[in-house]
């Protein structure tokens, strides 16, 4: 398993997307931070962009990468090596190269223009997030054989989760306004991974202030030591319950 992990790992560190993905997201974050007059802004603009960016390559990206790579898969399975073996193997590759692009693309600016918790934290929502979208990825493209749905599939996914949740929650609010849904809102947060990064985030600065009732709730979840935990390991359950359905749909799949 460590020799296929290497080789696709190797080969994924040469393919041109992660390098353009790498240099894209350093020189976005070199910018927000040279024109943004506060690091806290140039974090919220790049947590926005991060949560745009991110999901959308992680899921076309390893669903993409997933079918060019099949004959190498079927030539894997040919030698005495077990199918969740191999399926894991390439979700930890793609999983090492996403998290060396983030890293170096994200992180090191960060750290270096602000070296501050909310930095930390952005760091570790958008390496889980792409964790997330890697494994939901896989999900999706062992469900069929076919490159064009597969990718379709992906998008409807990116669509369902950074756009369309947002408007369903929105329009639910709106509704309801007259009662007290805050706490319900809290929960509907946890079925969305990027809505819950994005306010693990934002309650963590100064935006907090400004979302009224609505966020002194999410503040007294979020700033705390057991809150920031749950919604991490919430973060990871949606990492674990994707790949756990891959795993089985692989290994019970006919190839």
């Amino acid at each position: 398993m460590g020799k296929i992990v290497k080789y696709l790992t190797i080969d994924l560190m040469k393919n041109w997307v992660m390098i353009v993905f790498t240099a894209l997201l350093f020189l976005a974050t070199l910018g927000f931070f040279a024109l943004e007059g506060q690091n806290e802004k140039a974090v919220i603009g790049l947590l926005n962009l991060s949560l745009l960016l991110v999901p959308m390559l992680s899921l076309i990206f390893s669903i993409t990468y997933y079918y060019n790579m099949y004959d190498f898969l079927l030539l894997i399975l040919a030698q005495p090596i077990k199918r969740k073996k191999s399926i894991f193997s390439l979700y930890l590759s793609l999983l090492i190269v996403f998290s060396l692009s983030i890293t170096i693309g994200l992180g090191l600016p960060l750290v270096l223009f602000n070296p501050f918790s909310t930095s930390y934290l952005l760091l570790l929502c958008i390496l889980l997030l792409s964790a997330v979208f890697i494994a939901i990825a896989l999900w999706a493209a062992v469900y069929t054989n076919d490159k064009s749905k597969g990718i379709g599939l992906s998008l409807l996914l990116w669509v369902y989760f950074v756009l369309l949740f947002d408007g369903i929650l929105l329009l639910g609010m709106y509704n309801f306004a007259e009662y007290p849904i805050e706490k319900y809102v809290l929960f509907f947060t946890f079925l969305n991974p990027v809505d819950l990064s994005r306010i693990m985030v934002l309650m963590q600065t100064q935006t907090a202030a400004l979302m009224g009732y609505s966020g002194a709730i999410f503040k007294q979840f979020f700033t705390t030591q057991q809150g920031l935990s749950i919604a991490v390991l919430l973060l990871v359950s949606w990492v674990v319950v994707p790949l756990m359905f891959a795993f089985n749909k692989f290994k019970k799949k006919d190839l």
